[in-house]
């Protein structure tokens, strides 16, 4: 028997095209899902091979700086080395110029003249004392300046002092101690041989 068809055939093609669109919605819903979960792997990778190369350049970097650091204290410590060797060597300089000086200061009292106190501050000496008189203080003076050790004395001030019978000048000298060598070691223009 031959089919009648009592439905409308455009109908059915209507219900076949709504279903072929609905699998065809269903199918690509199902492929958008699956790209956007593999795109979301993908960052995800990314992401977390980044971080982890971000961790290993934090610990490189912490471990620079505390190579830094440790330069930094080693290059202090070379310093306040050096420092120390430098004053060693200066004080190594300057062992003969003390005997060359308390030897001048000898030679350069002359008789009447007692001394009561020598400080130095570098080159420069202050002498203090007393003398039998103001000449004898002027001798001194004298003596200091044909010194080949010391130079340019100073008088800072003579005080008269009656002590019993006697009558004393107490003074106060100043004068520049002649380096035996420059800072740089070399035996400095001037000095005495």
């Amino acid at each position: 028997m031959p089919r009648i068809n009592l439905l409308p055939w455009r109908a059915e093609l209507r219900q076949k095209r709504k279903k072929e669109f609905m699998v065809a919605l269903a199918g690509s819903l199902i492929v958008a899902v699956g790209v956007i979960y593999l795109s979301k792997l993908t960052v995800q990778g990314w992401t977390s091979a980044q971080q982890g190369r971000n961790e290993v350049l934090r610990t490189e970097i912490a471990a620079l700086e505390k190579q830094i650091q440790e330069i930094s204290n080693l290059e202090t410590q070379r310093d306040r080395l050096r420092a120390r060797l430098q004053v060693i060597t200066q004080l190594q300089r300057s062992r003969p110029e003390v005997v060359h000086l308390f030897d001048e200061l000898v030679n350069a009292i002359p008789e009447g003249v007692y001394l009561t106190g020598v400080t130095q501050q570098g080159t420069r000496i202050e002498i203090k004392g007393n003398a039998q008189s103001s000449t004898r203080v002027s001798a001194l003076m004298r003596n200091i300046d044909d010194s080949e050790w010391l130079r340019a004395p100073g008088l800072e001030g003579v005080d008269f002092v009656t002590a019993g019978t006697e009558r004393n000048a107490q003074f106060t000298v100043f004068a520049e101690q002649v380096p035996m060598a420059s800072p740089d070691g070399e035996i400095a223009q001037g000095a005495p041989k």
